[in-house]
C-alpha cells in the first residue's frame, strides 16, 4: 500500500506532465510540492523501488502504467471532492484545495462512485480542470493558456491550471472567474505580461498569472 506522501508525489508528477513536461524535473516537483530537491530525490528512489515511475538520470521522471493509474485515481478523487465542497457545501473555489488534499486519500471506491453519481458525473471541477473518468481517461479540451493567446483576440476563462489559495484569491481581486470574458490587446516583450480588458476596464496581467489561466477563443 502506498503512503499519502507517495500518492501526493505521483499526483504532482501527473499534474506536471499534463501541463506539458514529458519528463518532469526534480526542481519542478519540488516547486509543485513546496519542498526541497533533496526530499524529492529521496522520494523518487522509493517510487522507483516500488516500480511506479521511470527515472532518467539528469533528465527527469515519468509515470509508468501502474504509477499513472494510481495518480489518475487520486486526481479524480481530488477534483470530485472539490466539486462536492463547492456545489453542495458552499465553499469558495479558493477554500477547497487543502480539504480535498485530505479527502482524496480515502480508499473506498464505492464511496467515490456514489459521490460521482450524486454530483451527476461532472466533467470539470470548480477550477475548470478536467475530472478523469472512472476508467482512468483524462479527456482532452481545446483550452489554451492566456500566455499563449494571440494578440487582439477575445476569450472566455474556462479554468485555471493552478488551484493554490493565494492565486485564486488574487483572481478574485482581479474580478476573474470561470466565464469571465477577456479581451487580449498585446503582450509585453520585456516581462511577457499581457495587457487585457475585463468589462471595459484595462489592466496588465503578469506572465505568472497568464500562464495559469485557461482560455477558449470566443
Amino acid at each position: 500500500m502506498n503512503t499519502f506522501a507517495e500518492e501526493n508525489y505521483l499526483k504532482a508528477i501527473l499534474s506536471l506532465s499534463i501541463q506539458g513536461e514529458e519528463l518532469v524535473s526534480t526542481n519542478s516537483i519540488a516547486t509543485e510540492l513546496n519542498t526541497s530537491a533533496a526530499s524529492v530525490s529521496d522520494m523518487l528512489k522509493k517510487l522507483q523501488e516500488k516500480k511506479l515511475i521511470i527515472y532518467k538520470k539528469y533528465k527527469g521522471v515519468a509515470l509508468n502504467k501502474q504509477g499513472k493509474s494510481i495518480a489518475v485515481n487520486i486526481l479524480r478523487k481530488h477534483r470530485l471532492w472539490e466539486t462536492f465542497l463547492v456545489k453542495k457545501l458552499d465553499f469558495n473555489w479558493d477554500e477547497v484545495h487543502d480539504v480535498a488534499e485530505q479527502l482524496e486519500h480515502i480508499k473506498s471506491e464505492e464511496l467515490i462512485d456514489k459521490l460521482d453519481s450524486f454530483l451527476y458525473y461532472p466533467k470539470f471541477d470548480p477550477h475548470g480542470e478536467v475530472i478523469p473518468t472512472k476508467e482512468g481517461t483524462i479527456p482532452q479540451t481545446d483550452r489554451v493558456l492566456l500566455s499563449e493567446i494571440e494578440e487582439n483576440t477575445n476569450g472566455i476563462v474556462l479554468g485555471v491550471s493552478l488551484d493554490e489559495t493565494s492565486f485564486l484569491q488574487y483572481l478574485n481581486k482581479l474580478k476573474i472567474e470561470i466565464g469571465t470574458e477577456i479581451q487580449i490587446f498585446d503582450r509585453i516583450d520585456f516581462d511577457k505580461s499581457v495587457n487585457i480588458s475585463i468589462n471595459n476596464k484595462k489592466q496588465n496581467i503578469s506572465n505568472e498569472v497568464a500562464k495559469h489561466l485557461l482560455i477558449k477563443n470566443k
